[in-house]
């Protein structure tokens, strides 16, 4: 059972509202670069280039408008974002690089959350036919939902850990549309997720690979993590903040178990100042870098589950996502613009190792995902916040 790190700070409420209150600084310094584009999935030399709307991280940009415009409702953050709105709608009725699981990553911090807050009806439309798109790679044969590639090829016929944040979009659409094949095909993923992609020790496979023929579990590997039998750490924390959703939509006490021992595992392997390195295999010392945006994303899981959980756990939940937005303020935030255009240093998108297939891209460097999930953290710290998962 995970506990609080002793000794270690707290971030405080005041200092919740100034990091929020600098995020959202960033954000609106960013808008006139950032209105009719994207943000690349990572910063060069802590700036983010711009990029067009065919990356499965560019809702991340818009993710963060809309966060900051709950904060301030200042309307340049919903006037940009609405701009971004229409970009997706473009992008999905297109079929413009959406051959891939990303939908929800895509789609939900910028239309469900555009939807949400303002009725947006395009962003509705989008995110329905985004919801389509992810439903149209389910593979019955195994129950889950194929990450990348042709359909069926056996060399892809597998599903990745991050795919437990893609699955909430489709609960939102059967809600919207009525349609409960949706939300059968999202139980079944989860249900696949949770039965093969843990090891026995709770550390995760990045990547779970099925047999086409009989649909059963064939073996698991890395593409992204330092090597197959290694726990990559933005893994673990989608694995965290995933299984922590999951509850939220199929509260099977199992997932709570699930939850707890997926996120003990996790800050086991925290060094000194609670942010890990890109892979949980490395440790104290080591001289590898870390990745920023796992700390984000175990954080909001840790707020996530703190919703669902009996008074005692809630609270060791919320201190011990305190103790982690603490570190992140103190050391990894941006509070010098002219040091970077993002919000969070020290961020890893894809790291080179012996073992895996990685293409080395963002290496200690700001990557979108980790600060649009350094802010929902401390939103949902802020206020009683209505996710956009």
């Amino acid at each position: 059972m995970i506990t609080v790190f002793p000794g270690k700070p707290l971030i405080t409420d005041a200092e919740v509202s100034a990091a929020l209150a600098c995020a959202c600084a960033q954000v609106e310094r960013n808008i006139p670069d950032f209105t009719d584009v994207c943000q690349n999935h990572s910063s060069v030399h802590n700036r983010y280039p711009a990029c067009s709307n065919t990356q499965w991280t560019c809702g991340f940009w818009p993710g963060e408008l809309w966060l900051a415009y709950e904060h301030t409702r200042n309307n340049s953050f919903r006037t940009c974002a609405e701009t971004q709105v229409q970009s997706f709608l473009y992008r999905i009725e297109h079929k413009i690089e959406v051959d891939h699981h990303d939908m929800g990553f895509l789609y939900s911090p910028s239309c469900v959350a555009a939807y949400k807050l303002t009725g947006n009806t395009d962003a509705r439309k989008a995110a329905l036919l985004a919801a389509r798109q992810l439903a149209s790679r389910y593979q019955p044969a195994g129950r889950f939902i194929q990450a990348w590639g042709t359909m069926g090829a056996k060399e892809n016929y597998r599903y990745i850990i991050d795919c437990l944040l893609n699955v909430p979009l489709l609960y939102w659409a059967e809600k919207e549309s009525g349609d409960g094949s949706l939300k059968e095909i999202a139980d079944n993923h989860i249900k696949t997720c949770m039965a093969n992609s843990f090891r026995e020790d709770f550390s995760t496979y990045h990547t779970f690979f099925m047999d086409p023929d009989t649909g059963k579990p064939d073996h698991g590997a890395t593409c992204q993590g330092y090597r197959d039998d290694s726990s990559w750490a933005r893994g673990q924390a989608w694995a965290v903040y995933g299984t922590a959703l999951a509850y939220r939509y199929v509260p099977d006490p199992a997932f709570k178990t699930v939850f707890e021992q997926a996120a003990a595992y996790f800050l086991s392997r925290l060094p000194d100042d609670l942010v890990p390195y890109w892979d949980l295999i490395f440790t104290t010392g080591s001289e590898e870098p870390r990745d920023s945006s796992s700390a984000s994303i175990v954080a909001c899981g840790l707020l996530e589950m703190a919703a669902h959980a009996d008074d005692g756990r809630k609270q060791v939940y919320r201190d011990i996502a305190r103790q982690i937005l603490k570190s992140l303020y103190d050391t990894y935030a941006v509070k010098d613009f002219s040091v970077s255009n993002g919000l969070v240093l020290h961020g890893t998108y894809s790291k080179k190792s012996p073992y895996n297939t990685c293409t080395p891209e963002g290496v200690d460097e700001c990557v979108s995902w980790g600060d649009y999930f350094y802010m929902e953290a401390l939103t949902r710290l802020s206020t009683d916040w209505n996710p956009y998962w």
